[in-house]
């Protein structure tokens, strides 16, 4: 199975929306929903528009429906009228090709194995990974790949998911993210995860950066 590997981008500044839009993404995860409902609004001046909706969008595949729904339905009190961030056209090919494409960048050398593994758990899941995940979610245009790839990290943090976050920070990498910024990217979750998963996170980091 071959796959074609998008070219990583050189993702080197941790900047104040970005920082921003991470600690969100371990809020919508894992916050009680006042906490939500102050960090979005917190973020109204600080994040551009477009990356919270995608933020918001893709938090279904990493926290669930419910808090996808919850999260947005917060939101539209701050943003009433959805931004139109990507108009998606894309047929089924096309979702397939765009999910193979970043699900590949984002697992770089272990991307077969993946494949072979997830096939092996169900081929439904397989499918659903590549077209509905990595297809026409993940492959959205309005937000790169580097951050949501540190959002997933968040993300991942904040639900104690150290399988899927160990993933997603070599993803992070493959998505041309400098170490420094994960760096930046756990210790901005101090006072947003507990010690307990800060803990974990950074161990699994240091394993990672390691290698």
């Amino acid at each position: 199975m071959t796959a074609s590997v998008r070219r990583p981008a050189n993702f080197s500044a941790f900047d104040d929306a970005t920082r921003a839009l991470v600690r969100l993404a371990a809020v919508v995860t894992g916050g009680r929903e006042d906490d939500v409902r102050a960090s979005l609004a917190g973020v109204a001046d600080t994040v551009p528009h477009p990356w919270v909706e995608e933020l918001l969008l893709q938090t279904y595949l990493f926290a669930g429906f419910p808090r996808a729904l919850n999260a947005m339905r917060e939101w539209r009190r701050v943003q009433p009228n959805p931004v139109d961030t990507d108009a998606d056209t894309r047929g089924a090919t096309e979702l397939r090709a765009s999910g193979e494409e970043t699900c590949a960048t984002v697992y770089g050398e272990m991307y077969e194995r993946l494949r072979d593994n997830v096939r092996a758990l169900h081929p439904a899941l397989d499918e659903w990974m590549i077209t509905e995940g990595y297809g026409k979610v993940l492959s959205r245009s309005a937000l790169d790949l580097p951050r949501r790839e540190l959002c997933i990290v968040a993300a991942c943090a904040a639900a104690d998911q150290g399988r899927q976050l160990h993933s997603h920070l070599h993803g992070a990498l493959n998505a041309g993210v400098a170490a420094h910024v994960l760096d930046a990217t756990l210790e901005s979750l101090a006072d947003v995860v507990t010690a307990e998963q800060l803990r974990s996170a950074r161990l699994l980091w240091a394993r990672v950066r390691g290698k």
